[in-house]
C-alpha cells in the first residue's frame, strides 16, 4: 500500500484547511492510499520559503526520512508561488523517489507528462503573483498620484514629544511606554530610531 503525506496550506487566519484535507482523504481513499500524515500551514502565504512555513519545513524533512511515498496537496499554489522554489521541491522529491499528486490539476508526477505540467504550472502560479503584485503597486500609485496619504496617520506633535522625552530618560521599556500613551510599539520604535539618528 503507497504511503501518501497530505499537505494543506492557506494564506490567511480566516479561512481553513478542511476543504482541502476532506478532498485529498476521499482521493486517497478511493486509490487506496494509507494516508501517514496531515501537514498543514495555516494562515501563512505561498510566497514565503520553507524556513518560514514550519508544515512545509516538518514535510520536506520527513521526506528525506522516507516516511512517505507521495505528497498530495489540493494545487500547484498550496506548495508555492516561486517556480524556482516549485521545482527545487519537485527535484527533492524525486531525488528521494517520492512522488507528487496535485489534486485540482490531476497532476501525478510518476509520468514524464506530470513532471513537465508541473513546470508549466509553476510558471503559471509565479506569473499569477507578478500580476497580483503590479495590480497592488498601481493601486498605490493611483491613491499617491491623488494625494492620498499612505500609511498610519501621524501622531500628534505633543504626544510624540511626550514619548521622546521619556525614551532619554531611559527608565521605561519600549512596550510600557506604547501601552502607557495608547501607541503601538512601533511608533516608539521609530521615535527612539529618529532620536539615535539625530
Amino acid at each position: 500500500m503507497r504511503r501518501v503525506a497530505l499537505y494543506t496550506r492557506v494564506s490567511t487566519d480566516n479561512q481553513t484547511t478542511a476543504n482541502q484535507e476532506r478532498e485529498l482523504r476521499a482521493v486517497a481513499d478511493r486509490m487506496g492510499y494509507e494516508i501517514v500524515k496531515v501537514y498543514r500551514d495555516q494562515g501563512i502565504s505561498g510566497a514565503k520559503g520553507r524556513d518560514m512555513r514550519p508544515s512545509f519545513d516538518a514535510l520536506c524533512k520527513d521526506a528525506a526520512r522516507r516516511q512517505f511515498d507521495m505528497v498530495m496537496a489540493w494545487s500547484v499554489d498550496r506548495l508555492g508561488r516561486s517556480l524556482q522554489d516549485l521545482v527545487v521541491f519537485l527535484s527533492e522529491l524525486h531525488a528521494l523517489k517520492v512522488d507528487l499528486f496535485l489534486h485540482q490539476q490531476g497532476l501525478d508526477t510518476t509520468t514524464p507528462a506530470g513532471k513537465a505540467m508541473f513546470q508549466m504550472m509553476g510558471v503559471f502560479a509565479e506569473f499569477e503573483r507578478a500580476m497580483i503584485r503590479e495590480r497592488v503597486k498601481a493601486g498605490l500609485d493611483r491613491a499617491r498620484a491623488q494625494g492620498t496619504t499612505l500609511g498610519r496617520p501621524p501622531i500628534d506633535a505633543k504626544l510624540e514629544a511626550a514619548i521622546a522625552k521619556a525614551l532619554k530618560k531611559g527608565k521605561t521599556g519600549i512596550r510600557k511606554l506604547a501601552t502607557i500613551h495608547g501607541v503601538g510599539v512601533g511608533t516608539v520604535q521609530r521615535i527612539k530610531a529618529d532620536l539615535a539618528a539625530a
